[in-house]
């Protein structure tokens, strides 16, 4: 009995501590389980094809990475990791290496019909998920590189 009181209690606050904390608080809590997190032009380098972007492209591609929507996430059986890793995975790819907090990611971006399949690698973890960019794909095309 006592047990599911203090359980119950806990619950309760479990459900009323989002609602009472400040809105900065509640955005770095999402943030750490974030599958599309923001990235910062600071700690971000990117790579198309083995060639660097210099700053001002950089900015301009971070800028709409961060705005790029987020459509579904893709479930990986245990073991096909690697599949979804190039070389395997036909066509030109840009990668990002950023540092999220105190972890190394490296992402991966592939284009697809009307949206970008990523391949967010850190650790020993793979996570692949689909965002939807417009500005990304005009970007490229008006640079006259159809890599994503």
């Amino acid at each position: 009995m006592v047990w599911t009181i203090l359980f119950l209690i806990l619950i309760s606050l479990v459900k009323v501590l989002p609602t009472v904390l400040p809105l900065g608080a509640v955005e770095w809590i999402m943030s750490k389980f974030a599958t599309h997190a923001k990235l910062d032009d600071q700690k971000v380098s990117v790579t198309i094809d083995n060639f660097s972007l210099d700053h001002e492209e950089k900015m301009v591609f971070i800028k709409y990475f961060n705005e790029a929507i987020f459509m579904e996430k893709y479930y990986i059986y245990p073991g096909t990791e690697q599949s979804f890793l190039p070389p395997e995975k036909n066509g030109k790819h840009i990668i990002i290496d950023a540092k999220m907090g105190n972890i190394d990611v490296r992402l991966y971006l592939y284009n697809e019909r009307n949206s970008i399949d990523v391949v967010k690698q850190f650790k020993k973890k793979v996570i692949v998920y689909n965002i939807h960019s417009e500005n990304l794909q005009e970007y490229f095309i008006a640079k006259g590189e159809r890599v994503i």
